[in-house]
């Protein structure tokens, strides 16, 4: 009994790390991503809203809506599986969201961390 006790601790241990580490997003700060785009283009995908973009938004940045309801199709033709895409929105969250959503469709994606409010501290 003990034996079958390990073993099932042992699976259960198994199946939650690797599934967490499957749904992990990479991250980058807003002064990474400044030294990004000062090196060269880079897929970089603002998931605000028009509103929030009419606000100000980085000049070679690609437009989602988040809440668009075909998100997904949307920055799937706007984008390249060939290249990293970095995603920002207002404060880190929805683009964390949108980043997981695009993994899942095969792209290597990187979260903005503090969003375009951060981005607006430090610029």
């Amino acid at each position: 009994m003990r034996y079958f006790f390990g073993v099932l601790c042992s699976i259960f241990l198994f199946v939650n790390c690797h599934k967490s580490n499957s749904q992990e997003i990479q991250q980058v700060t807003t002064k990474e991503l400044k030294v990004l785009l000062e090196k060269g283009k880079i897929q970089l995908l603002d998931v605000r809203t028009p509103e929030e973009i009419s606000e100000g938004y980085i000049e070679t940045a690609i437009f989602a809506n988040y809440f668009d309801d075909n998100f997904a199709e949307i920055a799937s033709k706007k984008l390249s599986k060939e290249f990293p895409v970095y995603l920002i929105c207002r404060s880190g969250n929805r683009s964390g969201k949108s980043a997981k959503i695009l993994k899942e469709k095969g792209y290597n994606v990187y979260n903005v961390v503090g969003g375009f409010n951060q981005w607006k501290k430090e610029n």
